[in-house]
Parts: C-alpha cells; structure tokens; sequence
C-alpha cells in the first residue's frame, strides 16, 4: 500500500457525515478528524452542530481532534487547520489508527488533497488594488512574468484566482519559502448526496430541532461571555442571523426562515465547491443517502477494494 490510508467523508451541511464517520471509525479502528471551521470553537455547539452524542456508539466513545480545540472569540484559519491536521494525523498513525477526515468545509479537505503550500501568504490588499482592474487575459500576461516555479499550480480559471496567483508569486520573489516535509498518505473521499428537496427537508428539520433546543440561548451565552456581536457575524449563518434577532432586527418566524434559505444556499454553494474538487482531480466516491441499504456497509466495502484489505 502506498502511504498511510487516509478515509474521508465529506457532503454538504446535514447529509449525516458525522453519523457516518463515526461509525466507520467505530468498525475499522479509527478517530476522527474535523474538518470544520466552526466546530473547533469552544462553546459553539448547536450553532454549529457539533452533534457530539453521535460520538457514541453502542455505549463505545469514538475519539475525535480538532473539535473544542479553539476558544470561542479567536480565528482559525486553513494554514492552521493543516498543521493542525498533520500533526493528528501522524499522531493517529503512529498507534495504528486509521484517521477518519470528515466535514464540510471543502477548502480545509482539498487543501490537504492538493498539498497546497501557500496558503499560509498573507493577503496583498494595496498590490490587489493595483491589478484588480485588468481582465483575465491581461491578469494571465502578467502571471506569465513571473517564474514557472512560482505559477505552475496556480488555478487560471477566474479573474478571482488569478489575481490570488499573482499576489503568492509576488510574495515568493521577495519571501523565498521552504517547502515542508509532509507524511505521505492515501485518500479514499466518499462524498453523500441527496437530491434537492430530501436536503432541504433534512435542513428544515434540523433547524427546528437546534433553535427549539438551545441555540439562540447559546448566542446570548456567547455575547454575555464577551465574544462581540462582530465576531459572531464573522462565524457567519446561524450566528450571524442570531445576532440581528437578539438586536431586535429580524423576529423569530424571519429569523427561522431566514436562516433556512441562508443554510440551504450554504449547502449549495458546498456541492458547488466539491465539484470543483472533482475537476482539480480529486476522485469522490458518491454515495446516495436515500438508497435503504446500509451506507456504512457500501463504504467499507469500498474501503476494503480501496486499500485491498
């Protein structure tokens, strides 16, 4: 087997990734990571939907990292989920553990599938002024000035990325980086899916459970613990839409609906992302959350043709 065996499981906002996830790291030897933005806040709960009583099957407790690894108030972002994440990772393989990756945010997953090394650059915002003007063909002109070993993986498809492009091969002519040391692994990415209307029912559902069980008390817990309406609209979707109910901006049924078109959008914008992970190369396993036969028992058979367990 080439590298260490990696199993991850990805979809959008309430496909039931973390149900999953859990009980392969149950059947197979595993823990799991989070790979979600929000999750590795402390505090933040049902906000997020940590769901942390999934972690228990039949009585067993199914570690997991990088969940409450982070104070609620503070920033995480990619460069730091990354260290984060090889750090667990060689820590879970050192004891011959197989690391479960699973979430939502698709920048965190596919910047560990790509192996991207620059996220940790710093945005240019005065040089992104100076070319944020020119169309894409004369954006691409100027990224071809620069040296071949500072472009070859940059993305030419939008103006958008382009201009990220040149912004890293600007900052590399003067902050040479060293390139790191990285385990070797093998992926398996098992994606699920539903069609349209089954998700947004299971979003719908979902919502009335968390605003019925706690969640905007959990943001007034938040704001009188001193994490600044600000902040929490920087977390964005739930939070965000919290903060305007409790300013008295939107009431409860605005908030409610509000807050399910925002989710739904999310979702979209999700699946929208992990496509554009399968055109980067990256081979997503489909697995149809509304077929009756057991997903868990599908996915370990890939696992096992996967890996020639």
């Amino acid at each position: 087997m080439k590298g260490n065996p990696l199993l991850i499981v990805l979809g959008p906002t309430a496909s039931g990734k973390t149900r999953l996830a859990v009980s392969l790291a149950d059947a197979l030897n595993g823990e799991v990571i989070s790979a979600d933005s929000r999750q590795v806040f402390r505090g933040m709960d049902i906000g997020t939907g940590k769901d942390l009583g999934e972690y228990i099957v039949e009585g067993r407790a199914v570690p997991y990292h990088l969940i409450d690894h982070k104070q609620a108030g503070e920033r995480y972002q990619v460069d730091a989920f990354k260290e984060d994440f090889y750090r667990v990772f060689a820590f879970l393989t050192a004891r011959k553990k197989l690391p479960v990756l699973c979430g939502g945010t698709g920048m965190y997953i596919h910047s560990i599938l790509q192996q991207h090394e620059y996220t940790s650059i710093p945005v240019q915002q005065e040089f992104r002024e100076r070319i944020q003007h020119f169309d894409i063909e004369k954006l691409r002109e100027i990224l071809a000035t620069y040296p071949i070993a500072h472009t070859k993986h940059a993305d030419q498809s939008t103006i958008k990325r382009l201009i990220r492009a040149i912004e890293i091969a600007e900052y590399l002519k003067v902050h040479p980086m060293d390139s790191k040391a990285r385990p070797a692994f093998n992926p398996l990415v098992i994606g699920l899916t539903a069609d349209v209307e089954m998700r947004r029912e299971r979003i719908r559902n979902r919502l009335e459970h968390r605003l019925e069980n706690g969640m905007i008390e959990e943001a007034q817990a938040l704001m009188k613990a001193g994490i600044s309406k600000d902040m929490l609209i920087f977390y964005g979707l739930e939070y965000k839409f919290m903060v305007s109910y409790l300013s008295g901006e939107l009431n409860f049924q605005e908030l409610k609906e509000s807050l399910f078109t925002a989710i739904c959008q999310y979702a979209k914008r999700q699946m929208t992302f992990f496509r554009k992970m399968e055109k980067d190369g990256v081979k997503i396993h489909w697995v149809d959350t509304q077929q009756t036969d057991s997903i868990e028992t599908r996915v370990i058979e890939l696992y096992k043709e996967h890996f020639s367990v």
